[in-house]
């Protein structure tokens, strides 16, 4: 994984909570702290998307106070919308003229509507024995959709060979580090949306570990700049059973191995995830866990 590197000095004297106040109501009042510049025009704005109090949930599972941070609420009902808003800005800004991915899914119906409403091409591989509602979801914006005989990982590699043949703009493979940053997004709203505090303990899923380190990140990032000065949380990473690499690598201290996916649920099937070792020592670091989940209970 990559990381852009950022003026933080700069930051420092222009970027305060006001000035983030006094954004749009999308991911785009954080413009500052990202990669890439807004679009002058945008189309299918997307992030500001609620954090609930879920009271029965909480007394459910033993806590005192739990929210839930609905990212349906986004165009296409995943958190995949903000990673490539942020990646097809900078698409845009190199003057691509297809927007790809390789995708469980949620990245596919993300991507072809982006691509949709900002009029580019879009193409997407996919697990050939995907669901069929998440295709229909994809196809409604009509990009290019192959089917690859083989699981996501199979897909993936398709995808980073493809990126050295053609022009095309691969969210996750070529725009991997703008596209990443767009994680962020979720850690500085949930951080607003809690008066400018930070929880004691975030639980988000593991996939190719992306998001999960870069919520975390996103947290430090405040309490660098002085945007929030509570304590950083613990992370708790939660997995399928049938593909846990992270969590077997996380139980187990030995490096990451990577797995054959066989699980329900698709979302989360990367065997060989990208930044599987970060999601472990984020985990570690900040006094979490990562758990295997039976796919019974699934």
């Amino acid at each position: 994984p990559l990381d852009p590197v950022y003026d933080r000095e700069l930051q420092r004297r222009t970027v305060t909570r006001e000035t983030i106040e006094a954004g749009p109501q999308s991911i785009w009042r954080y413009a500052p702290l990202l990669p890439v510049a807004p679009p002058e025009d945008v189309r299918l704005p997307v992030g500001w998307t609620p954090l609930v109090n879920a009271p029965r949930l909480a007394d459910a599972v033993g806590v005192g106070e739990l929210r839930l941070k609905l990212d349906t609420a986004n165009p296409t009902h995943s958190f995949k919308d903000r990673v490539v808003a942020v990646a097809c800005a900078k698409a845009l800004e190199t003057g691509a003229t297809t927007l790809a991915c390789s995708s469980t899914g949620n990245l596919a119906n993300a991507v072809a509507a982006r691509a949709a409403a900002e009029g580019i091409e879009a193409a997407v591989l996919c697990p050939a024995d995907l669901e069929p509602e998440k295709l229909v979801a994809t196809a409604i914006f009509g990009p290019r959709i192959f089917a690859v005989e083989g699981s996501y990982d199979d897909c993936s590699r398709l995808t980073v060979e493809l990126s050295f043949e053609l022009d095309w703009a691969f969210v996750n493979v070529s725009l991997r580090s703008y596209y990443a940053e767009g994680s962020k997004t979720l850690g500085f709203e949930i951080a607003e949306q809690l008066g400018w505090t930070l929880p004691d303990a975030v639980v988000a899923p593991v996939a190719s570990g992306s998001m999960f380190t870069k919520v975390h990140q996103a947290f430090a990032e405040l309490r660098e700049l002085g945007l929030v000065d509570t304590e950083q949380p613990r992370f708790y990473g939660g997995q399928a059973e049938g593909c846990s690499p992270v969590a077997h690598a996380f139980e187990s201290g030995e490096k990451l191995k990577p797995v054959r996916p066989n699980t329900i649920a698709r979302s989360l099937a990367i065997g060989s995830p990208a930044d599987g070792e970060l999601a472990v020592s984020t985990a570690r670091a900040s006094g979490g866990a990562v758990y295997a989940v039976a796919e019974d209970e699934i």
